[in-house]
């Protein structure tokens, strides 16, 4: 693909961009004559991209910005039309194709709305929504659902979207109570394989440890990988405090012993 000056000159000032001039900037960056680095591109290089603008976009939401949301939702789009981009050349699907599919799995998923079903309320709707991708993804047993969950997830999503989907099948504790219990019993277990196991054992225990405290998060309605950001959140926010109080007495953290440090960070719980 040769572009043209005109082309050029037509993006380079157009006064209103849209998606189609958005579809065609990739074009001619991936072109003979376009940008040496777009054009060396896979869906693998750039997979860690679209991983981090999708969290970059998280992170606009939880600021409730709206410039933020703008612009990062938008790096979104860059990344899905980046990779729709690659397969064009390949003639394998354009960006009709995906608006397409998802509009409609969008109709069939939504037949309250499009069809003659009668729901009550979001649960229903959750509910036939789950059926409805059972059957047209042809999720035969539970297991097939287990299976299905996408293995890219972040650990703890992805448990907690496991435990879920087995819950469905019966598979699960009756309480909150009885799963943190389940707790104690894989603490334990993990304390035997630190004394004697190996380290493939003490990895698969605290595994178990993690997995059983997702569960005890979803019996508790918590969202365990919101639950530990913030738990991470707060432990930077002790130690910056932490860090003051040492400074403001003249010494410094990697000098100090933990049961010294230790004191300083009770302080900081107390404020």
């Amino acid at each position: 693909m040769i572009t043209s000056e005109e082309t050029l000159a037509s993006l380079r000032d157009c006064p209103h961009y849209g998606m189609a001039e958005l579809l065609q900037i990739l074009q001619v960056l991936r072109s003979e004559n376009g940008c040496p680095w777009d054009k060396e591109q896979t869906h693998q290089s750039i997979r860690k991209d679209l991983l981090e603008e999708c969290y970059e976009a998280a992170e606009a939401i939880d600021a409730d910005s709206v410039p933020m949301m703008r612009e990062e939702l938008g790096d979104v789009l860059l990344q899905v039309a980046f990779h729709c981009q690659i397969e064009t050349e390949k003639s394998n699907f354009t960006f009709d194709d995906i608006c397409d599919e998802v509009c409609r799995k969008l109709v069939v998923r939504h037949p309250h709305v499009f069809g003659t079903v009668q729901v009550e309320n979001s649960d229903e709707v959750l509910k036939n929504w789950d059926a409805i991708k059972q059957e047209t993804k042809h999720q035969e047993t539970a297991t097939d659902t287990l299976e299905a969950v996408c293995k890219a997830l972040p650990a703890l999503m992805y448990a907690q979207k496991v435990g879920k989907r087995a819950s469905r099948a019966g598979m699960d504790w009756a309480s909150a109570e009885d799963a943190f219990a389940y707790i104690r019993r894989e603490t334990d277990e993990l304390a035997d394989a630190m004394q004697q196991g190996s380290q493939e054992q003490i990895e698969e225990e605290l595994g178990d440890l993690l997995f059983s405290c997702v569960n005890t998060a979803r019996h508790l309605q918590v969202d365990a990988e919101e639950a530990l950001t913030r738990a991470a959140q707060k432990f930077i926010r002790r130690f910056a405090e932490t860090e003051k109080m040492v400074m403001a007495d003249g010494k410094t953290m990697t000098d100090m012993s933990i049961e010294e440090l230790d004191e300083y960070w009770a302080k900081v719980k107390q404020i």
